[in-house]
């Protein structure tokens, strides 16, 4: 299976107030975020992809999951991890890379590098804006609790 990893560097601040949150909670900011931040390269692997019955195109997602035998190849590296790209299929491997019978047609790897750069600067700024977000709801929770303790 072909990979793609890449680290935003810069984050130390990000990562210090997600620490200060529940597991859980920073867990649910990181994949809110992930998942956002992936769908210009989901929407762009989609319409790169050729149309023969179209359901290349409508494969595509951004998941949290793999196949059984993609999750057999691959380790788990970090606590929430996504995945971008269409479903796994025979065909759509073929389509991306060609073969002796099929020349390449590149749907997804286009995408990934054409949205790379916006996709990880999205990832600071979301990032930023989830963790508010939860910090807020957080003290929310905690207000009305301390209130309904008082009564």
């Amino acid at each position: 299976m072909a990979r793609q990893t890449f680290r935003i560097e810069g984050l130390r601040e990000l990562d210090a107030a997600l620490e200060e949150l529940p597991r859980a909670t920073s867990r649910n900011v990181l994949l809110r975020t992930l998942k956002e931040q992936g769908q210009p390269i989901r929407d762009d692997g989609e319409r790169n992809a050729p149309e023969l019955t179209g359901g290349l195109k409508q494969s595509y997602a951004v998941a949290t999951k793999l196949s059984r035998r993609q999750k057999s190849q691959s380790k788990k590296e970090s606590m929430v991890e996504v995945y971008i790209g269409p479903a796994p299929s025979a065909k759509s491997i073929q389509t991306e890379f060609g073969n002796a019978h099929q020349a390449a047609h590149p749907h997804l790897r286009p995408a990934f590098d054409g949205n790379v750069q916006r996709v990880q600067n999205g990832i600071k700024d979301e990032l930023k804006s989830q963790i508010d977000k939860a910090t807020e709801r957080l003290a929310r929770k905690a207000a009305r609790a301390l209130a309904k303790m008082k009564t």
